[in-house]
């Protein structure tokens, strides 16, 4: 009976390949120029742009999960159970090296100071404005810069047929940009008329790290619940950096998704660490309801841990199944999860002292309080 209801679970994984080719096109439709891709790419000397945008995270916690991977029918494959972990973390990584590559191709127009033009967009060829001013306040801070583009027949929408907005400081390298990709391309984004996305860049330390970024979402399209049920409508994920040392923790709201049982609507919560340089990672996930108003670690990863949420869906609908059978499947459920460059190496147990210092970082992580997620807005100034 638990493989039978598992092809539901598997039906998550398919649909969450879906859902990120969904999200990297509406990234990556956010180009306003063909731009090649350059690892050596370096600000021209004067430009007012920052040099860089993102942080790297380690392949072992944003590499994508096999689409294709099979449910056991005694245990639960570890590939599959993080798998929307490593996904979402990797659409989150995509949507930040889209704004760094919007940031090169902006540099093509020569924007060395405030300055106005417009513009025919490459995709949608409809007429785009661009203005950078000097000064500019923003979510209660002072920014060097402000860059705006707008669909120029749109502006006298109620969103004002703004496109991209940048903020940024020189000194040290700190911006928030926030995207709207039905004013970037209006021929691919009628699907998503009101999605944005923000993302939060510092080289501060004003988060304890050397560098650090906040990747959000708000107002994804869902899909038909019997098509896909589990479409995700918000997101919120933190990186940061130190060293060689990267943690990533955040959650995705999933309002209509269903597992083993009849509960709807979780987050999909996470908190991981991994090396760039030894390619290895640490995570712990938890399914808490999407509108669960709690703040707490120990809640949000540990009473609803992967484990505990499908033991309890699973005796919810067989009862009296012997609960050695149910130990077994989710064998690999056990928190933490590790993770190497080949994907998900077994749960609970370190597999090595390598891991240790990751390990050790975990319990000072944790998700965002699921209700705000699931809440989540995200405006234009």
């Amino acid at each position: 009976m638990i493989l039978k209801r598992s092809l539901t679970l598997n039906y998550v994984i398919m649909k969450t390949r879906k859902l990120l080719t969904i999200l990297l096109g509406i990234f990556v439709a956010a180009m306003i120029i063909s731009c090649e891709n350059n690892d050596d790419y370096v600000v021209p000397e004067g430009s007012i742009l920052p040099e860089n945008f993102k942080v790297d995270i380690p392949d072992a916690l944003s590499r994508q999960g096999d689409p294709n991977a099979r449910i056991a029918v005694d245990t639960l494959d570890g590939n599959v159970v993080y798998m929307h972990l490593r996904n979402f973390i990797h659409a989150g990584e995509e949507a930040a090296d889209i704004v760094q590559d919007i940031i090169k191709s902006i540099v093509l127009y020569g924007i060395n100071k405030p300055m106005s033009l417009s513009f025919e967009g490459e995709e949608d060829g409809r007429i785009k404005n661009l203005d950078v001013v000097e000064t500019s306040f923003f979510d209660g801070e002072e920014w060097e810069f402000e860059l705006n583009i707008t669909d120029a027949a749109s502006e006298g929408n109620e969103d004002g047929g703004k496109a991209i907005q940048i903020f940024w400081n020189r000194n040290p390298i700190k911006g928030i940009a926030i995207l709207k990709p039905y004013n970037i391309d209006r021929n691919s984004h009628l699907h998503a008329e009101d999605a944005i996305f923000s993302i939060t860049y510092s080289e501060a330390g004003d988060h304890g790290y050397d560098a650090h970024m906040i990747i959000q979402a708000s107002n994804l399209p869902l899909e038909e619940p019997l098509d896909n049920p589990y479409s995700v409508s918000t997101l919120k994920m933190f990186v940061g950096k130190n060293g060689n040392v990267i943690d990533v923790y955040g959650n995705t709201n999933h309002p209509n998704a269903v597992l083993f049982g009849a509960n709807v609507g979780f987050n999909w919560a996470f908190v991981a660490s991994g090396n760039n340089l030894q390619d290895i990672g640490v995570a712990e996930v938890g399914l808490p309801s999407s509108n669960l108003d709690e703040p707490s670690r120990n809640i949000i990863l540990e009473e609803y841990s992967i484990k505990n949420v499908f033991t309890a869906e699973i005796y919810s609908l067989w009862p009296n199944i012997a609960p050695e059978v149910v130990n077994a499947y989710l064998y690999n459920t056990d928190a933490p999860g590790f993770f190497n460059k080949n994907g998900f190496v077994q749960g609970g147990t370190s597999p090595g002292p390598e891991y240790d210092h990751l390990e050790s970082r975990l319990p000072d992580l944790s998700p965002y309080n699921p209700k705000e997620i699931s809440s989540l807005m995200i405006e234009f100034k």
